[in-house]
């Protein structure tokens, strides 16, 4: 579906409105349910879908499947690090490891490659881990996944909608720890400081680790002299497994 045609496209209001929709409900969401949303044709809805997939922005659609639930099976991340000039190809020969589901390239020192695999029990899951150590990827930690949750991209939404508080990606790992996306708020206690002041000043304890920072079009690396801005979208690991405490840090308060 990904052909990528090489030229820069600039997504507008329709587009947008197109991927928040697709994101929200790909299933039952139907070229003339969004062409009323925006007013115009379902043709028209239909010729930016096909442009957006070309142009590789909609990469794909898939189910979201809790395998435990299907067949018992474990869900297990892998924290992994990479040389930073192979992390690419790695990242393709890891997913053809039989079991993996799901591979994410981060930019950042350590654990910039995250594996998640399906397997039948912790001898297939070992089994995973063996093959991907083959590769010469470093397993730096693993867990299993209890709970992985999605939402639509709220700013490419309505401009009416209430923007949702909630992280646009969460995943429960065992032992407590959580893995969490989220979007920094104006009013956020960290919005504005850097990273070594935060740390200093308690907003985020030593159990949480922020190993991602998406600012405009860009990934950066979190440093201590880095500075949280309104609008970063953040990736944050924390083991202390308080979920709400962690979120304050970046959401602050919601007096409305």
């Amino acid at each position: 579906m990904d052909t990528d045609s090489g030229t820069e496209y600039r997504l507008d209001e329709i587009d947008r409105r197109i991927v928040h929709a697709l994101m929200s409900d790909a299933r039952n969401t139907s070229a003339p349910m969004i062409a009323e949303e925006v007013n115009v044709s379902p043709g028209t809805i239909r010729n930016r879908i096909d442009l957006l997939e070309s142009h590789g922005i909609i990469r794909g659609y898939g189910a979201v499947v809790d395998f435990e639930r299907a067949d018992g099976r474990l869900s297990n991340l892998y924290m992994c690090n990479v040389p930073v000039s192979e992390r690419e190809t790695l990242a393709q020969e890891a997913r053809a490891v039989p079991g993996v589901v799901n591979v994410r390239e981060l930019m950042t020192g350590r654990r910039n490659l995250h594996v998640l695999a399906v397997g039948e029990d912790t001898g297939d899951l070992r089994r995973i881990s063996r093959a991907l150590s083959a590769l010469g990827i470093e397993i730096e930690d693993e867990d299993l996944v209890q709970n992985e949750e999605f939402d639509a991209y709220s700013p490419f939404g309505p401009a009416d909608s209430t923007p949702s508080p909630a992280p646009t990606d969460f995943i429960s790992l065992a032992g407590g720890a959580d893995v969490v996306e989220v979007t920094v708020r104006a009013d956020a206690p960290i919005t504005g400081h850097t990273l070594e002041e935060v740390g200093k000043r308690g907003v985020i304890d030593d159990q949480t680790l922020i190993i991602a920072i998406e600012r405009d079009d860009a990934v950066l690396t979190p440093r201590g002299g880095t500075t949280i801005r309104s609008d970063d979208v953040v990736t944050v690991l924390s083991r202390g497994g308080d979920r709400e405490g962690t979120l304050d840090a970046f959401l602050g308060t919601d007096d409305s």
